[in-house]
């Protein structure tokens, strides 16, 4: 058994996602022997206490990577990821991008763990972490397409605004008080609902929704998946929230499917509408777990099912999701050495 540490770096470190990243590193314990922390010109020269040390973070530079890092978890935007990426996979590093920057490059592999792992080794040095609001739902459709073949899935997303970072979150705690000028919404999120998530495409679509639908197909390998999707922003702060209504192929048995859920890793079914228990966003925040429930026939079709799907978006759909990949990554290294 290889017995081989890491050498691990951070970018993005003082945002929601690299704050979150952070706990989670804290929380597991990971053979990673060395850790450094990125950010802005803005945020450098600040200092973070992660297991039980202080860091002073870093600024992120073209010569960032030059002292050798084995891993590094990008969370601080698409123009930094196009930027920086290649550079640390030229070092050596293994890059996994929480940005859309990669996304559907051919060439870097998509990766919720709990799906489609063995695509982790056909990196070139970068791997990409999905959409938050695409990663909860892949992983109960996953299970469900090994057994009755996905034919078309509909999303309608609840999505949390802690997905649109600190200002996001800021527009609903302080967008009642007065003065306050809103830094992300077009519109107040208080007592509302937008059904606008990133920008709007020539065809109607948002591109929040495009990136549903592409990013299913390409993760369950299946490019002719007949998907539709409409996304929303709802006045929450974490946890997003999603009704997803799926044909199969075949016909299924409720409760072989229901017990199929139960069964599988990191999904919480809680179904129990007699004594109203279903998911809740205030209950998977905090959780790495894929919460399953309300789920019923859909008698409007042949083999249709409804699902209620809910995730904290910044653990699993970012931060956890990402250090899932480096553990992988870590178990084919040890397996390989």
């Amino acid at each position: 058994m290889n017995n081989k540490k890491y050498k691990l770096a951070l970018v993005g470190a003082t945002g929601v996602v690299g704050k979150v990243a952070r706990q989670v590193l804290e929380e597991k314990n990971l053979p990673i022997y060395e850790y450094a922390f990125f950010a802005s010109h803005k945020s450098a020269g600040s200092e973070i206490e992660f297991k039980g040390k202080k860091y002073i973070v870093k600024e992120l530079k073209e010569d960032s990577f030059d002292e050798g890092f084995d891993y590094a978890i990008f969370s601080a935007g698409g123009e930094t990821s196009k930027k920086y990426a290649p550079i640390a996979a030229s070092k050596g590093c293994i890059v996994i991008d929480n940005s859309s920057a990669w996304r559907m490059d051919k060439e870097v592999p998509l990766i919720v763990p709990e799906v489609n792992s063995e695509e982790i080794k056909n990196n070139k040095g970068i791997i990409a972490n999905p959409n938050c609001s695409t990663i909860q739902a892949v992983v109960p459709l996953k299970v469900l397409d090994d057994k009755y073949k996905l034919k078309r899935i509909v999303y309608s997303t609840y999505q949390a605004v802690s997905g649109a970072g600190i200002k996001g979150i800021n527009d609903l705690k302080y967008g009642n008080e007065e003065g306050y000028e809103l830094q992300k919404f077009p519109y107040p999120i208080i007592n509302n609902c937008l059904p606008h998530i990133d920008v709007f495409l020539d065809n109607g679509y948002t591109k929040e929704e495009e990136k549903m639908i592409n990013e299913t197909r390409k993760i369950l390998n299946k490019p002719e998946l007949r998907i539709t999707a409409t996304t929303v922003r709802v006045p929450v702060i974490n946890s997003h929230s999603e009704s997803i209504n799926v044909e199969f192929e075949n016909s299924f048995d409720l409760n072989e499917l229901v017990n199929l859920l139960k069964n599988s890793k990191n999904i919480i079914v809680e179904d129990d509408v007699k004594n109203n228990i279903y998911p809740l966003a205030i209950n998977a925040s905090g959780h790495d777990e894929v919460y399953v429930g309300r789920i019923r026939r859909d008698y409007s079709v042949e083999n249709g099912i409804n699902l209620w799907v809910v995730a904290d978006n910044i653990r699993k759909g970012a931060a956890s999701n990402a250090i899932q990949i480096v553990e992988e990554l870590m178990q084919q290294d040890n397996l390989t050495n």
